[in-house]
């Protein structure tokens, strides 16, 4: 017998249901609500105190849903998306960039639905923070209801703020920056001011024109290890008899450019170590 303690499913949860076509659902369960699907409809007061995470259930025609706790992929794919948001499969390969840790302090620009933010307020902790900035009104409100399905302690390490960020940043001396805008080359020199020396500096642009434009005006400030990733992905049919790629993948996303703030004049670093574009065989 196990010794595993179920978990229970409790009055305000996110819960995620998946049908047995694979489709899913996250909700938050609430006294009184329902799921209401093609495959028919769940209760919400039959499950509260007493479905366990990992069950399954039946619906009211009689068809399979799995009742399972929500992991990030979960939540960020089923947030609400008032615009692009940054995809799963760079998120991770970004913090890993940026050094985000416990305890890190990071600004991104660039806002959006909250995706990016969701992600990086997980793992600053709760001795870490997270700056948003945006100059939409209504992205602030989007990315909070986003992230308040991972609990208000999570939301609450992230502060957003409304502003067109050739204004500057409020901050000083934060670990890491992000930009998620069309013209990032434009604020490098608030970027640059916000960061301490050596923090960690990143960007996603769509095009190649805006990765040249990008990496250019790095050179000429205050950075260094210039880099520049593309990530793919692709999905295989999960069918022991035959294993195969799927038919379709995403084959583009955007680019990635990371870079590190330096105290000192890239033409004089790069002089010194070959790392301009024209000193490259």
């Amino acid at each position: 017998m196990s010794n595993l303690s179920p978990r229970r499913a409790k009055s305000g949860d996110t819960a995620l249901f998946v049908g047995k076509d694979r489709k899913s659902y996250v909700r938050r369960l609430e006294p009184g609500g329902k799921l209401m699907t093609h495959l028919g409809v769940i209760a919400f007061d039959d499950l509260i105190g007493k479905a366990c995470y990992g069950d399954r259930l039946t619906t009211h025609l009689g068809h399979l849903v799995y009742f399972l706790m929500p992991g990030i992929d979960d939540l960020l794919s089923h947030a609400r998306h008032a615009t692009t948001i940054v995809q799963p499969k760079d998120l991770g390969y970004i913090a890993l960039k940026l050094g985000i840790q416990n305890g890190t302090r990071v600004i991104e620009a660039g806002t959006g639905s909250g995706g990016l933010t969701l992600w990086l307020a997980l793992l600053v902790g709760d001795t870490g923070q997270v700056i948003s900035y945006d100059r939409t009104p209504t992205a602030p409100e989007v990315a909070r209801r986003n992230l308040t399905r991972t609990g208000e302690a999570i939301a609450q390490r992230v502060t957003f703020k409304t502003r067109d960020i050739a204004e500057g940043f409020d901050e000083t001396s934060v670990d890491a920056l992000f930009l998620d805008v069309p013209n990032p080359w434009d604020y490098l020199v608030v970027a640059r001011a916000a960061l301490c020396g050596g923090g960690h500096f990143g960007a996603l642009v769509p095009t190649t024109n805006q990765v040249v434009d990008l990496i250019s005006a790095l050179y000429e400030g205050l950075w260094f290890c210039v880099e520049v990733e593309e990530l793919l992905l692709r999905s295989y049919k999960p069918i022991p008899a035959r294993l195969r790629p799927d038919d379709q993948m995403i084959g583009h996303t955007g680019y990635l450019v990371f870079a590190r703030a330096v105290n000192a004049r890239s033409s004089d670093v790069s002089a010194d170590s070959g790392d301009k574009p024209e000193d490259v065989s």
